[in-house]
């Protein structure tokens, strides 16, 4: 996360100019807003380069015998290879016209209308002004039938978050004017209808044959700093339907900092503030989320980043060996200090629910605790150093102090059902005394903060990683401390999920990079300078950054497409 405090350092050129200007009708965000039937009729109106692979349909080259249901439909081809961000991991051609959405067509559900797969189904009829039928139907010329594959698929709660990259596995074949997707899961259901939604905008179809399509990283998605500047929300969920349709599938929700506490809290109700979101809100968000097959990921940061929080608390204010306060700080040598973050924890857990068994994530924060940040802890915080001696020994430290204190909120956490677990890299101490919890992944955004560790060192010692590489990954507004916006060219051409710290890959064992230890990457905004961009703003200018972070984490290989024709094809889909 970024701090004004942060040392400075070496500047580098911004690859292009700040966003000025808000999201054109041409943009996702604008496109997002629409109502259903008018982007279905959008889609009918998809592109055309002037080829006959991008006849849009509907038109005169794409027909249906009214007068005979499952008359075979006639159209151009639609050849080359399916035109989507992030790109497919396989095609294989084969001959024949292709697919394409015509009038009459259906989305055929065997499962029927209560099977986990029914909601994936409707999304994509209204996508594509298609209609739904259930049941035991003959797959007409034009339709596209959904189907789960795993033998387990069928048997589990709708929307549950995957575990791994092989649940988001999905299988689309364009055969003989039919369509067929299938997939083992209802996340991978999903990603094929973003898959075909997409084709449709760009190319007006797919190609006859088949794509086998799979994410490289299991986890991928976007970090929002609610809390230095509040977003409404329409805006959020507008983003989670942005990032749905890129694939990416986790939405980091941080609500607490010094400037602000923006969700309903009824235990503490003094520190909220006024500009926030209500519990009902959030409910609303996280089943939008879960819908859309993205996991929520709640941070309420701690031992720092409390400040909002802690003008009602003065009492358990950080300060120094001369009284003065610490902004943001919590003591945590007071004894008091740890009912109150505790208390706020469960009240919060609870809003964030996941299926029983099912993933269930909570970020603890634990960055930039300011009292790590002196170049002597110990003198300048005295009762720090006494609590470590008291609770660890002679030899305790502030670090030992500061790394218990995480541990014990995260056995908070578990107890409310919250198995993935994660905090900030600069949370993380080598002691022999104490240790983070060795389920606690770390989340690297830094390697410029006091007493940082290289991420080789982590991954070294058994632990997973996050990427959030601030030199790429860090959208921070009013560009404080030499920070510039990143580009999405940056991220396309120099980035990729190996790239944790500075502009190289981590240097370790190729055991260690697999995406079982990196699981992946999230884009984060940081609202330092929450006035230098408007919500609309920080919209456009993180559309092409997010587009970029789709294809770098769902297809390992280096991309097929120049920069200038990945940008032309984002604005289409």
């Amino acid at each position: 996360m970024s701090n004004p405090m942060r040392p400075p350092r070496a500047p580098r050129p911004s690859a292009s100019p700040h966003p000025a200007t808000p999201p054109t009708g041409r943009g996702p965000a604008a496109r997002s807003a629409l109502p259903a039937a008018a982007l279905a009729g959008a889609l009918l109106l998809a592109g055309c380069t002037g080829t006959a692979d991008t006849e849009p349909p509907g038109s005169t080259s794409a027909k249906v015998n009214p007068t005979s249901a499952g008359a075979t439909p006639t159209w151009a081809p639609v050849t080359g290879t399916p035109r989507v961000i992030p790109a497919v991991r396989d095609f294989r051609a084969a001959d024949g016209r292709g697919w394409r959405p015509v009038k009459g067509a259906r989305v055929v559900v065997p499962a029927g209308e209560k099977s986990n797969v029914a909601d994936e189904a409707q999304r994509m009829a209204r996508d594509l002004g298609l209609t739904v039928v259930y049941g035991d139907q003959t797959v007409r010329p034009g339709d596209v039938e959904v189907k789960l594959t795993g033998k387990n698929g069928a048997d589990q709660a709708d929307n549950v978050p995957v575990r791994g990259a092989a649940d988001e596995a999905y299988t689309l074949t364009a055969n003989g004017t039919r369509l067929t997707l299938t997939a083992p899961t209802d996340a991978g259901i999903f990603y094929g209808t973003r898959t075909v939604k997409q084709a449709v905008r760009a190319a007006g179809g797919l190609p006859e044959g088949t794509i086998q399509d799979r994410p490289g990283r299991p986890q991928r998605g976007m970090s929002l700093d609610n809390a230095r500047k509040p977003f409404t929300q329409d805006w959020i969920e507008a983003r989670l339907r942005e990032i749905a349709d890129l694939k990416l599938n986790q939405f980091q929700l941080h609500f607490s900092d010094d400037q602000g506490f923006r969700i309903q809290s009824d235990t503490h109700p003094q520190i909220v503030s006024a500009d926030h979101l209500t519990k009902a809100q959030i409910r609303q968000i996280v089943a939008l989320a879960r819908s859309l097959h993205i996991s929520v990921v709640p941070e309420l940061d701690s031992p720092g980043h409390l400040g909002a929080v802690l003008a009602h608390y003065p009492e358990l204010q950080l300060r120094n060996a001369q009284g003065r306060v610490i902004t943001g700080a919590i003591d945590i040598s007071n004894p008091k200090s740890a009912p109150l973050i505790d208390s706020l924890l469960r009240e919060m857990s609870e809003l964030f629910t996941n299926p029983k068994g099912a993933p269930a994530y909570w970020h603890l924060g634990g960055d930039e605790y300011q009292a790590l940040m002196s170049s002597s802890p110990a003198t300048k915080y005295p009762q720090l150093a006494r609590a470590a001696r008291e609770k660890y020994g002679p030899n305790g430290t502030i670090e030992d102090l500061t790394t218990g204190w995480l541990n014990d909120r995260q056995k908070t956490v578990q107890a409310k059902g919250k198995n993935r677990i994660e905090a900030w890299n600069d949370g993380f101490f080598s002691s022999p005394r104490v240790s983070a919890d060795k389920n606690r992944m770390v989340d690297y955004w830094t390697g410029k903060e006091a007493g940082h560790r290289d991420p080789s060192d982590f991954l070294r010692e058994g632990r997973n990683v996050m990427n959030f590489n601030d030199e790429y990954l860090y959208y921070v507004l009013g560009e404080p401390n030499q920070f510039v916006y990143p580009t999405g060219q940056r991220i396309y051409e120099s980035w990729t999920p190996l790239v944790i710290r500075g502009t190289r890959p981590v240097t370790v064992p190729a055991s260690m990079t697999g995406p079982d230890r990196i699981p992946g990457a999230r884009f984060a905004i940081w609202c330092d300078r929450a006035q230098a961009q408007t919500a609309a703003q920080v919209a456009a200018g993180i559309r092409l950054p997010l587009v970029a972070l789709a294809q770098k984490t769902w297809d390992p290989r280096t991309p097929t497409l120049s920069w200038s024709q990945f940008k032309v094809l984002a604005s289409r889909v």
